[in-house]
């Protein structure tokens, strides 16, 4: 699920959303104070109800092996918070990981045989993983990577696009 993960996070987010349960994923849901008014007592019903179909969510877009990481959380928030550590990692192991995609990208250049819109897709991949681990490039750096790195084939087009 690793390499998945992000692309994963958007859709429980957008779907989350969609069924107005961020809040409760992101906070959770609050202790209901002993002198509760019926009032606070529904509302706080409402949202154990809405915390229990996120964590029910959550545990749908599973499979076997990440759900044993998170089958004993008890709320979609506690659950979230272990999917996040597990597969986003600290923010010591995040800068390892970024040094190590950023060295790649530096290094990246378009192989002879390599089609251009392979080496396009890989060098958007590479930035994708960056962008996850907290790195990002705007459209005019990525565009001049590519140029930059195309095979010398390609330098007449590079030349006119300049």
């Amino acid at each position: 699920m690793e390499k998945n993960y992000n692309q994963w996070c958007v859709q429980m987010r957008v779907l989350f959303d969609y069924h107005e349960l961020w809040d409760v994923v992101k906070s959770g849901v609050s202790a209901l104070a002993d002198n509760a008014n019926e009032a606070q007592r529904v509302a706080h019903r409402d949202q154990k109800k809405k915390d229990k179909k996120a964590l029910y969510l959550i545990h749908q877009g599973m499979n076997d092996e990440t759900f044993e990481h998170i089958e004993g959380a008890t709320t979609a928030s506690e659950a979230w918070i272990i999917l996040s550590t597990n597969y986003k990692g600290d923010d010591m192991i995040k800068r390892v990981r970024l040094q190590t995609l950023r060295r790649q990208y530096e290094l990246l250049q378009m192989e002879i045989t390599k089609d251009v819109d392979v080496y396009i897709n890989k060098v958007l991949a590479l930035i994708n993983q960056m962008k996850t681990n907290g790195e990002t490039h705007s459209e005019q750096a990525k565009v001049e990577k590519i140029l930059r790195s195309l095979n010398p084939k390609f330098e007449h087009v590079v030349a006119t696009i300049e």
